[in-house]
């Protein structure tokens, strides 16, 4: 075999095993990442998951909304509350201790896998750290479900805008009721 042959041979086995190396972490990668979704995006099944799938779910904890189920000796305890964007609501279960900040009204995003039956089952919950933030996604699906433009100021308080009455789809003012 003359020595050109062997260098061919040789980055033709190169070329190979790069191409193995490539597609055996691209396949590792598509299996560990989780995409951002919001209540907007799952309830308009363009992005709808499979039930197997793990994805992060972000927004808003729905005001009123938080439910606590009395704990069993030697279990962990169970939460049920509401994700919402202002315009759609995805309803969340989660099993375990909630982080210090998580309260109503306060930007959440949670890591789980939707049921068939709809509801989000959370493995992992994280909640905002002080009172001006917002994670980057949650103002992402504020700003595409119209409650926020960014050009008419800063975001909107929780407080205002998730207490959207639900039939006309319009902020309740404090003190007042939606109908």
């Amino acid at each position: 075999m003359t020595r050109k042959k062997r260098r061919m041979w040789i980055l033709l086995l190169c070329a190979i095993g790069l191409g193995s190396a490539t597609a055996l972490t691209l396949t590792a990668f598509q299996d560990n990442l989780v995409f951002f979704r919001s209540p907007s995006d799952i309830m308009t099944g363009e992005q709808r998951p499979t039930p197997d799938r793990a994805f992060r779910l972000g927004g808003l904890v729905e005001a009123g909304s938080v439910q606590r189920d009395p704990t069993v000796a030697g279990q962990r305890p169970v939460v049920h509350f509401r994700v919402t964007d202002g315009a759609n609501v995805i309803p969340v279960t989660y099993q375990g201790v909630l982080p210090d900040l998580f309260r109503e009204g306060q930007g959440v995003v949670t890591l789980g896998k939707l049921g068939v039956d709809g509801v989000f089952r959370a493995s992992e919950v994280l909640a905002r750290h002080d009172e001006t933030y917002m994670p980057p996604e949650v103002a992402d699906a504020l700003k595409r479900a119209g409650h926020w433009q960014p050009d008419q100021g800063p975001a909107p308080a929780p407080a205002i805008w998730n207490t959207l009455d639900p039939r006309t789809q319009q902020p309740t003012m404090p003190g007042r009721t939606g109908s």
